[in-house]
């Protein structure tokens, strides 16, 4: 009988849901099957299979409103888990429409070697594994899982333990649509599970911390797998005098405190120039203190309960850190339990110094600690001052914006907001330094990352050519 997994429910702690966890036999049984329809799949035409990821996309809004109550009770919040469903079916329709044109193979060409062509014939890389987190549960279990099926690939899929319930309401839309069903399939578990994958794969893309990436790098290193990765960050929102405070105030409020803060992409670190940075820390400091808490009842508020139990104790570590030594908040104050749930009102921190905690390493969570600059060098030092680079932000008068975004250690800068790799999905963008590996998966070349390449060269000649031996005899 397969082990149970007990899940927590984040805003009462009560641990009042389970399922079964996939073994290791579990896995390598459901990669045959995957792999025995492979072949079926992959000489489909993109068209076709678009067509089925349109049905696909049909079948989830039938599902919608189950899996946004799945992913409120799996995340505690409500208005992200709306936008995130919709978000995710908005991405599959996307990439219905444009896979299609995207996996025509050039026209046969002359190579620079005369006389001979090359016509370029790539083929899907494989049985992909998907492991995704708890802070966006749908989506992310969905952004590597769309364009891969779209690029010919079956793909197996295992969400967070963490944040479950939604699969349920995943796995009917899935077989709603048998084709698909054939080479899509869902599995549940831990890091075992996940490692299982790995060994059966022949390509993994993981959407998780540093630590864990690395670990999996190494793993898919020794099987000389390929290995896609979007890992931690410390983004950094570089405000400049000229700015609509007020407006940039708001942005970054969102920015860092959107999900309650718990996002790889969150704006974590704010440096304002000096001039502005009394004004611009009072109108932070009130945008947060006006969020309130989703509690006692979910639609109470905005900013959702902490998800996981072990991101409130770094969290609590980080804050205790910098208040010992000498920040201050003009905002919230430090994690709390209401309900059996834990919770923080969003902090504005001030007063704090480039060698805390909360400046270095990751929060995921609702804190923004502010510092003020003098100079843009010192500006970009300090926000390029980190082993992360995934996105950032620059407020200010658009010139001056874009050349300081220009210098900025990270794969998406948003310019005059915030955050806005999480809802623009289709510009291409790459992790700088330890935020992760590998080609982008946003934008139209997401996809390519699932084919192989390969090239047919011919000499049509059937001339002797000038390199081989010469004749014997």
């Amino acid at each position: 009988m397969a082990a149970m997994f007990k899940v927590r429910n984040p805003r009462n702690g009560e641990y009042d849901y389970e399922f079964a966890r996939s073994s290791p036999a579990d896995i390598a049984l459901q990669s045959a099957k995957l792999r025995a329809q492979s072949r079926v799949w992959a000489e489909m035409s993109p068209k076709a299979r678009a067509d089925l990821l349109l049905r696909w996309a049909e079948a989830l809004k039938a599902e919608r409103q189950n899996l946004i109550d799945a992913l409120v009770v799996d995340t505690g919040r409500r208005r992200e888990s709306e936008l995130e469903v919709d978000s995710a079916i908005g991405n599959i329709m996307r990439w219905a429409a444009r896979a299609p044109a995207l996996l025509e193979e050039p026209a046969t060409r002359e190579s620079v070697v005369k006389p001979m062509t090359l016509t370029a014939a790539s083929v899907p890389v494989g049985l992909v594994a998907v492991i995704s987190p708890w802070n966006f549960p749908l989506l992310l279990a969905l952004i590597d899982t769309v364009p891969a099926l779209a690029a010919g690939c079956p793909v197996m899929v295992k969400p967070s333990e963490v944040t479950p319930r939604f699969v349920e309401p995943l796995r009917r839309a899935i077989n709603a649509v048998p084709e698909l069903s054939n080479v899509l399939h869902v599995v549940q578990g831990g890091p075992d599970t996940g490692a299982a994958m790995i060994d059966n794969a022949d390509a993994v893309c993981f959407t998780g911390s540093v630590a864990t990436g690395r670990m999996i790098a190494k793993h898919c290193a020794e099987r000389l797998i390929a290995c896609f990765l979007e890992l931690g960050g410390k983004d950094a929102a570089i405000v400049l005098e000229g700015v609509d405070v007020s407006r940039a105030a708001r942005s970054i409020a969102w920015g860092g405190n959107a999900n309650a803060g718990q996002s790889c992409l969150s704006v974590e670190r704010v440096f304002v120039e000096r001039l502005i940075y009394a004004a611009f820390t009072a109108a932070l400091a009130a945008e947060c203190n006006a969020l309130k808490l989703a509690y006692p009842r979910v639609d109470d508020g905005v900013i959702g309960p902490l998800t996981a139990e072990r991101q409130a104790v770094t969290i609590r570590s980080q804050l205790d850190d910098a208040y010992a030594r000498g920040a201050k908040a003009l905002a919230g104050s430090n994690v709390e339990e209401l309900g059996g749930g834990l919770w923080c009102k969003p902090v504005v921190l001030v007063d704090v110094t480039p060698d805390m905690k909360i400046m270095t390493e990751e929060t995921f969570g609702p804190v923004l600690p502010v510092m003020p600059f003098d100079t843009i060098d010192e500006a970009i030092a300090l926000a390029n001052g980190t082993e992360f680079g995934l996105s950032g932000a620059v407020f200010g008068p658009r010139e001056r914006a874009i050349e300081v975004a220009k210098q900025m250690h990270g794969g998406a800068i948003s310019i005059n907001d915030a955050a806005l790799t999480a809802i623009v999905h289709d510009g291409e963008k790459q992790a700088f330094k330890n935020s992760g590996l590998g080609p982008s998966r946003m934008g139209d070349t997401s996809i390519t990352r699932f084919r192989r390449k390969r090239v047919f060269i011919e000499n049509a000649t059937l001339q002797h050519d000038p390199w081989w031996f010469p004749a014997q005899g």
